[in-house]
């Protein structure tokens, strides 16, 4: 029912675009009209309480409202008129980002305490308008959208740590964290629809979750992965990069001139030493850094040298760079043609018979 005089109001869908919460910017007065549709909830507050929530599309009018409710809203003591707050709530699910500001203190068994950093994504909708009123609006004055998603980042925060302590009860170590990101997420889950229920809130979906590592243990996390992809061990693979960050840096880094020959001189015989260690798996040396890799690889997995730039020693095996004549390791000639043992003619590597005096070149040493 709509008198002389009467407004009509709406939260209109411009309006509408990321926001779970508006409230009207003026108060309806007794004739005034109020348009709910099918993805909101009107709510009618005043001192502190809510009075009314409307959660059915149509056209409402205090008037129209039960009379319990319009005598509570509306009443005339002395000529004077008492009006309304009206919110609006959407029904719709919304997505939002969540990010620690400050660190979670994480004691792990092989690297002690480590500060981490919790990032991710969750979609949350209004379960309970009262208990989302009563909260946000009564307990927190809270009149806009962005207060109301800044609380619930919050909360995912406490939630997502809560939760990281769990996993931490169980065994599970930092660097099995990123192995497990979709338990965590779902341990995550679990814990908010106790949490947020309080709020009104139901959280539907946990995704995206990042838990940021410092930059020590990432690279521990790293040198693990290579050391499995290329089947070395330790101590291999710290040469190869003691090496590597040698060949770009070949004046020492600014240490003194004794200090940096010393240190050369002995890491030296440090990394001749562990060359000669035996790989645990099928590998060759790396013609331009020495480290092990495996057999075949076009590319070093530790300096990214090209590897296809030498030939193998026909006597060592070794890999030697392109353009060297002899084998630096056993001095055998890498020229494709070799002396007759014989007669001295030139006949090709590997040859069975001289194609000069016709000998036997099977049952002749091959010169070294």
């Amino acid at each position: 029912m709509s008198l002389f005089g009467s407004e009509t109001f709406a939260w209109e869908e411009a309006g509408k675009r990321g926001m779970i919460l508006w409230r009207h910017p003026r108060n309806i007065r007794l004739n005034d009209n109020i348009v709910v549709r099918e993805d909101e909830i009107a709510v009618f507050y005043r001192d502190g309480k809510a009075m009314a929530y409307i959660d059915r599309p149509d056209r409402y009018a205090l008037t129209s409202i039960n009379a319990p409710i319009v005598g509570r809203i509306v009443k005339f003591l002395s000529g004077v008129e008492q009006r309304a707050e009206v919110y609006y709530i959407q029904k719709k699910p919304f997505d939002g980002k969540f990010g620690s500001k400050q660190p979670y203190q994480f004691r792990d068994p092989e690297f002690h305490v480590v500060s981490l950093r919790v990032f991710g994504q969750f979609r949350y909708k209004v379960s309970s308008p009262e208990n989302f009123i009563n909260q946000f609006v009564g307990t927190m004055s809270f009149t806009s959208a962005a207060e109301v998603e800044g609380r619930i980042k919050e909360q995912m925060v406490v939630v997502a740590y809560d939760s990281l302590g769990e996993i931490k009860k169980r065994g599970m170590a930092v660097l099995d964290l990123a192995a497990n990101l979709e338990e965590i997420e779902q341990i995550i889950l679990s814990k908010c629809n106790d949490h947020f229920a309080q709020y009104g809130i139901e959280i539907v979906k946990i995704s995206g979750l990042n838990i940021n590592l410092p930059e020590e243990v990432q690279e521990a996390v790293d040198a693990r992965s290579s050391m499995a992809i290329t089947g070395t061990g330790y101590t291999q693979y710290q040469t190869g990069q003691a090496m590597r960050d040698a060949a770009e840096n070949p004046a020492g880094g600014g240490a003194g001139a004794g200090v940096g020959i010393g240190a050369g001189i002995g890491m030296g015989y440090q990394i001749a030493d562990t060359m000669r260690q035996p790989s645990a798996t099928p590998g060759a040396p790396c013609i331009k850094c020495g480290g092990i890799i495996p057999t075949g690889s076009q590319f070093c997995n530790v300096c990214g040298a090209r590897q296809l730039e030498g030939t193998a020693c026909p006597n060592c095996d070794k890999v030697v760079a392109k353009g060297n004549k002899f084998c630096p390791e056993c001095g055998t000639s890498m020229s494709a043609k070799v002396p007759c043992p014989k007669c001295g003619a030139e006949i090709s590597r590997g040859s069975k018979f001289c194609n000069e005096c016709g000998a036997t070149l099977a049952e002749t040493p091959e010169e070294k």
